[in-house]
């Protein structure tokens, strides 16, 4: 089972709603419920928030294995965080993602910028009409 099914699973065992352990972690029940979907991958501190929030000790999301250890998948993205039980593939997608977002920004501004000189060419036109 994975971190977020066994969330999933203490919260519901708790009888507990998501919008609940949302509010407690200051987040939206949206992005709560991401986590709990495993569309979200999740840091260290904020699976300690969440473990804090169901009253449970933070060992307890992580399943055992054969020896008693604790089995957890650790990825690193190419910023250099660390995410628990994420896939490198995931990871990669909302890196492709953000790098979208970044370019469409910087092409926002490039627009914005064009824009505004236009405006000022404008000004000066309707400024040499009234002259006249």
């Amino acid at each position: 089972m994975s971190v977020y099914e066994k969330i999933r699973q203490i919260r519901k065992a708790k009888g507990l709603k998501q919008e609940q352990i949302a509010e407690k972690l200051n987040m939206s029940p949206n992005g709560y419920g991401d986590i709990e979907r495993g569309d979200s991958d999740i840091k260290l501190s904020r699976l300690e928030a969440i473990a804090e929030a169901l009253e449970i000790k933070l060992s307890a999301l992580f399943e055992l294995n054969e020896k008693g250890a604790i089995t957890v998948t650790c990825v690193k993205n190419r910023d250099g965080n660390w995410y628990l039980n994420s896939s490198a593939i995931e990871l990669e997608r909302q890196l492709l993602i953000n790098e979208l977002q970044q370019k469409e920004l910087v092409l926002k501004d490039k627009e914005l910028a064009m824009q505004q000189h236009e405006i000022e060419i404008l000004k000066l036109h309707i400024t040499q009409l009234q002259k006249y």
